[in-house]
């Protein structure tokens, strides 16, 4: 391979890691780190808090679905869904400009959130429903469309780098909102910080997402559901709840079992870490192995990682948790998609789509579960419990499914 067609690989590899970090770690998760810092602004209640996280799962979801029969350019949804992201990331904080003009230059600036958070927060749900549909899009039709060009260009092991991009996301959102934390600054100007930092990002991969004959939408195969695929999808979609508590609340768990700590603002980064560790690790586990078998524990690990935020709510504890549960976040995904294509080898897509959904409708139930059990017990406890024994009862699942339909040979 030419220097030319290895430095084009990479553009497409580090511009697909920059599409996920937008979709990802800033459309989907930035709201993770600021949740505190709009807790603490009296914007919101936590009950609030689990309904927009809800919301955005829900847009989640519903972007799959969208996914499963979208016939539009793949480049051309990436740079609607990013456009998209970056502008709903901005009006979540668009707000506090009019604040701002009444006091300008105090970035301790709170205004009246009470007030503003009960006429506001019919628009944030309605953002953060539609921030989740974009990042759906982006995130299905950047993977598609990265792997199908380093395919092209014969550089199929820069893959993980793409994968990397929520993770990377996650942590500087998550560096960033301590930072902010530290100096008072209000949740709002946090949005808008992210917004333009989106923006940036989008900026340095526009002129690589171009589509092409090559990479256009072809003609999809029906999908052939049978035992395998049921119990895939449906295992699938236990993760999605099984991780989505903790993902959630966090830095808001934290905050509670170590009051006056600063380390509570960097668990999510050291999540995020993980993540992208965890990505570039297993792209280097060989197609030969039974991706069951991988899903099994790394569902095992996750549960492990939950169970250490209850069991063990310190330093150490959360921080061990915090990086258990991220490296196998985008192995999960991997894996599961690798056995999709498996079960589905003609055409995968709309088995991936269905699996997606799923995941989403899992993520949906998480956070209004969480806040229930918390009004009823005043602790996360009961709902990491539950996750944990999810996570545990979908290890057994894939289980299941490898002696009930074994790898031939």
């Amino acid at each position: 391979m030419s220097d030319a067609t290895r430095a084009q690989a990479w553009r497409v590899a580090l511009a697909g890691l920059l599409a996920l970090a937008v979709a990802m770690g800033i459309g989907r998760f930035a709201f993770t780190p600021l949740l505190p810092m709009m807790l603490r602004d009296a914007e919101l209640t936590l009950a609030g808090g689990a309904a927009l996280a809800s919301a955005n799962y829900l847009g989640y979801f519903v972007g799959a679905l969208l996914c499963m029969r979208w016939r539009v350019e793949p480049a051309t949804t990436m740079r609607a869904g990013l456009v998209a992201t970056v502008l709903l990331t901005l009006a979540m904080g668009a707000h506090s400009v009019l604040g701002a003009l009444g006091s300008l230059g105090s970035l301790g600036l709170r205004g009246e959130p009470a007030t503003a958070s009960a006429s506001l927060m019919p628009l944030w749900t309605l953002l953060r429903g539609l921030a989740g549909v974009a990042s759906a899009g982006v995130f299905v039709f950047t993977s598609g469309w990265c792997l199908q060009r380093l395919a092209q260009l014969g550089h199929v092991q820069l893959g993980g780098i793409i994968f990397c991009g929520p993770g990377v996301g996650i942590a500087i959102t998550g560096l960033a909102a301590g930072g902010m934390t530290a100096h008072g600054w209000p949740a709002a100007w946090g949005w808008l910080s992210f917004g333009v930092l989106a923006a940036v990002m989008v900026a340095l991969l526009w002129s690589t997402v171009r589509g092409d004959a090559a990479t256009a939408p072809r003609q999809r195969q029906a999908l052939a559901l049978g035992g395998e695929t049921i119990g895939l999808t449906l295992a699938y979609g236990i993760a999605g709840f099984g991780y989505i508590i903790t993902a959630t609340f966090l830095p808001v768990m934290a905050r509670i079992a170590l009051p006056g700590s600063a380390w509570p603002d960097y668990f999510w980064p050291i999540f995020g870490a993980a993540v992208a560790l965890g990505a570039l690790l297993s792209t280097r586990v060989g197609m030969t192995h039974d991706n069951r078998r991988l899903l099994t524990g790394c569902y095992v690990l996750q549960a492990a990682a939950v169970m250490l935020a209850v069991v063990w709510p310190t330093v150490v504890g959360f921080a061990l948790s915090s990086l258990l549960l991220g490296v196998p976040f985008t192995a999960i995904t991997l894996f599961a998609m690798r056995e999709a294509r498996r079960l589905q080898s003609g055409d995968a897509a709309a088995l991936m789509g269905l699996m997606t959904a799923t995941y989403g409708a899992g993520q949906i139930a998480g956070p209004p579960l969480a806040t229930a059990l918390v009004h009823r017990t005043g602790s996360f406890a009961p709902s990491l419990w539950v996750a944990a024994a999810a996570l545990l009862i979908g290890a057994m699942g894939y289980d299941q499914l490898r002696r009930r339909w074994p790898l031939s040979g």
